[in-house]
């Protein structure tokens, strides 16, 4: 708590379970009162678990450590009486809640009544979401089990200390002979599942910054497109021909996502992975923030987008609309990922989420196409009736050269099918389908 937090205040305990003066616990587990009468007096807490209130970097949040010197971090039924007394504390003071994970799991000495409390810290997790309020997780050594699988796996933002163990897993109940890294926070961080390795030292500063993004909203105002960034070879005027609109998007020296954000956002934290196994490094999601105000994204990078993009886009625009955040994305891609690997891991369900996200977000969503835009695989992340375009750029139906290989015409018909499907970007306005061609900066 010290590491992370000033003024931290515990919160008052509250009334314990009705079975928690049962001698030896719920189950009667032979020995159970002498173990936690021992983890008492070596650790000095009263429970697995410490809450309260703090200050982390000008930002009050409730705070939940785990201590695992307590029959190893385990939860009881009575951490889970402390674990709903901070989620409720955080909804009637309308605070963020970051939770400081390290448990084995589930205390085996009170069996179901035990495991049971994952139900319990589930739907405090789940009444807190609906409520609009962001869960941070900070994933200690080790964080196994239920408590991975509800308050470190599913909060808003995971972040994780290096080298700590991560997984439902715990070191003993693995299969014989298990890669470690696959339980580790980098590891973990590697399929998607962990936002973020942060080092003891910088933890503080990271969880403030998450903490004032995630607070402070865009005060319902959508975000304004960015201005275009000029290229070394563009003069700043709209390609005469479709052809001539589809080399400016695919030149190497075209500016890509990360000069966007950079020129747009004052500063910006970034999320990672679909929390499906799965990470696209061409799609980049985040909030960041313009002066006062907080704004979400998610940016195509020019690559084809893969479903783990997709999925990390739809995580993101779906966090954005509870709480409260407009949303900004760049489009640039030659389209979806098609290869198989692609289908196998679900295009079409992610394609499809991504699409119902920006359609049924409850907050407003802006659109810049900074390069290709590429058939489905980039209007999936397109806002309808919000969409701007730069000269650099172009939005078509399909790609010139699988149209012309649909229409089975030869390779040198292509730039003349480029001109045929009008994506250049004052085509695009002029169809409807983008609000207008943004100027350079």
């Amino acid at each position: 708590m010290a590491s992370v937090a000033d003024g931290f205040a515990e919160l008052p305990p509250p009334p314990a379970s009705e079975s928690s003066g049962a001698p030896d616990g719920p189950i009667g587990w032979d020995g159970y009162d002498a173990a936690r009468a021992r983890a008492r007096e070596r650790t000095g807490e009263q429970e697995s678990v410490v809450c309260g209130t703090g200050v982390v970097d000008g930002v009050e949040a409730v705070l939940v450590s785990f201590e695992f010197g307590f029959l190893g971090g385990s939860l009881g039924e009575r951490t889970g009486d402390l674990l709903e007394s901070a989620f409720v504390h955080a909804r009637a003071r309308r605070l963020p809640l970051v939770t400081l994970v390290a448990t084995g799991g589930s205390r085996m000495q009170e069996g179901m009544r035990a495991l049971s409390q994952l139900q319990r810290v589930a739907r405090e997790s789940a009444l807190t979401r609906a409520a609009g309020l962001p869960q941070i997780a900070v994933v200690r050594d080790p964080a196994t089990g239920g408590g991975w699988a509800t308050l470190a796996a599913g909060a808003d933002v995971t972040l994780a200390l290096p080298g700590a163990q991560a997984g439902f897993a715990g070191s003993r109940v693995r299969p014989p002979g298990a890669p470690a890294e696959a339980y580790a926070a980098e590891g973990q961080y590697a399929a998607g599942q962990i936002d973020a390795v942060v080092g003891e030292g910088e933890l503080r500063g990271v969880l403030g910054r998450w903490l004032s993004l995630l607070t402070a909203g865009g005060g319902g105002e959508a975000a304004a497109p960015p201005r275009a960034i000029a290229s070394g070879g563009s003069d700043g005027e709209l390609p005469e021909s479709g052809w001539e609109a589809v080399r400016r998007a695919r030149a190497a020296e075209r500016p890509r996502a990360g000069a966007y954000l950079d020129a747009y956002f004052d500063w910006y934290e970034e999320l990672s992975g679909d929390r499906c196994g799965g990470v696209d490094a061409g799609m980049r999601c985040g909030f960041g923030r313009v002066g006062d105000a907080t704004f979400a994204f998610a940016a195509q990078c020019g690559t084809a987008t893969r479903p783990a993009g997709f999925r990390t886009a739809e995580r993101l625009v779906r966090l954005a609309g509870r709480l409260g955040v407009p949303v900004l994305t760049l489009v640039d891609t030659p389209g979806a990922d098609n290869g198989p690997e692609a289908e196998r891991a679900g295009a079409g369900a992610a394609i499809a989420g991504c699409f119902e996200a920006v359609a049924s977000v409850g907050v407003p969503v802006t659109t810049l196409v900074v390069g290709e835009g590429g058939s489905g695989g980039a209007l999936a992340l397109a806002a309808p009736g919000r969409t701007w375009v730069t000269p650099d750029s172009y939005f078509s139906v399909i790609g010139p050269e699988a149209a012309a290989s649909i229409l089975k015409r030869d390779a040198g018909s292509v730039r003349w099918t480029a001109d045929q499907l009008r994506l250049r970007p004052q085509d695009v306005v002029a169809l409807g389908a983008a609000c207008g061609v943004v100027p350079y900066s």
